[in-house]
């Protein structure tokens, strides 16, 4: 029998729902941040500085899961392949931002779990029944409304976006290949390392544009919000059950919707509306279904949200 002192699932749920909520809200601060900067430096930079300075959250998180023998690992060829396309997923999003509404951006990006739940029968065998297959179609075609494909090609904002969100549904396979062995301390470590060597040898060959003062706290900015902001959805993962924390984050079109209006002057049009709609009904009827189908109830759905 459970002790009386042990909160149960469901009382916890508040605190993950309050913790998620202030994880979206920083996530959607900092891509504000990287859209600012994105017409003044170049992407590489950018990531370096979102990987670099995160490393300095990321070890307190380390230290409070145990020390360095968290970030032992006998897979470090599935966290260079995680990190590497991680790292495009994170680049093409942030290119995104600076070349599209944020807001539009956003709501492209929450394709992610319908690439996940496409590609999962391919690279894990899993079963896709004909419900979630449905679900999968409906999301597509509101990815569709957003996009507004025509005769010409799409923008480059949304094809970076599209294929930003492809990338991570790939990047969050291979989390959940590794998370069978690894901690999740032992994963945000290697991909905030990797990310952080790569981006300084992507500047040592490509160069980088020198900051102001302002822009400096800035860059920092980018990877201290995003740092903390992924320990936040760490711990609201943690305390609350997934079919009701993960939903949390489709809050973040009402952030950047309000930041884009106010520091950009920029509102989602009624397509996109109607788009991001269809591709969020279609994302919470898939996560219901995992819920159903797992035999194992919500708090076992997949907690797979390590965002770029």
């Amino acid at each position: 029998m459970a002790s009386a002192s042990a909160p149960s699932l469901a009382s916890s749920n508040p605190r993950g729902i309050a913790l998620m909520l202030v994880s979206v809200m920083m996530f959607c601060v900092m891509d504000s941040i990287v859209k600012w900067l994105g017409d003044s430096y170049p992407i590489h930079q950018i990531v370096f500085f979102r990987c670099a300075v995160a490393l300095v959250p990321c070890s307190v998180f380390i230290w409070q899961a145990g020390g360095l023998k968290t970030l032992h690992t006998d897979r470090m060829g599935l966290h260079v392949l995680r990190s590497v396309v991680g790292l495009g997923s994170m680049g093409l999003m942030f290119f995104a931002f600076a070349h599209m509404k944020i807001a539009d951006a956003i709501a492209v990006f929450f394709s992610a779990p319908l690439f996940l739940t496409a590609l999962s029968v391919p690279l894990l065998g899993e079963r896709v029944g004909f419900r979630r297959w449905s679900a999968v179609f409906v999301g597509f075609v509101g990815v569709l409304v957003i996009v507004n494909p025509s005769a010409d090609v799409l923008s480059p904002g949304a094809l970076a976006a599209l294929g930003g969100a492809l990338g991570f549904a790939v990047a969050m396979i291979v989390v959940r290949k590794l998370s069978s062995t690894d901690s999740v301390a032992c994963i945000s470590f290697w991909f905030t390392a990797t990310g952080t060597v790569i981006g300084a040898l992507l500047i040592a060959r490509f160069g980088w544009v020198v900051p102001s003062w302002t822009d400096l706290l800035l860059l920092c900015l980018v990877g201290l919000i995003g740092g903390i902001g992924q320990q936040v959805m760490t711990y609201a993962f943690r305390y609350g059950e997934s079919s009701v924390v993960a939903p949390m984050e489709y809050t973040a079109m009402i952030w950047v919707t309000l930041i884009g209006y106010v520091v950009w002057q920029e509102m989602p049009d009624l397509r996109t509306l109607v788009g991001v709609g269809i591709v969020i009904a279609s994302g919470l009827y898939i996560l219901y279904r995992e819920a159903m189908l797992s035999g194992m109830g919500p708090r076992r759905l997949p907690r797979l949200r390590t965002r770029h």
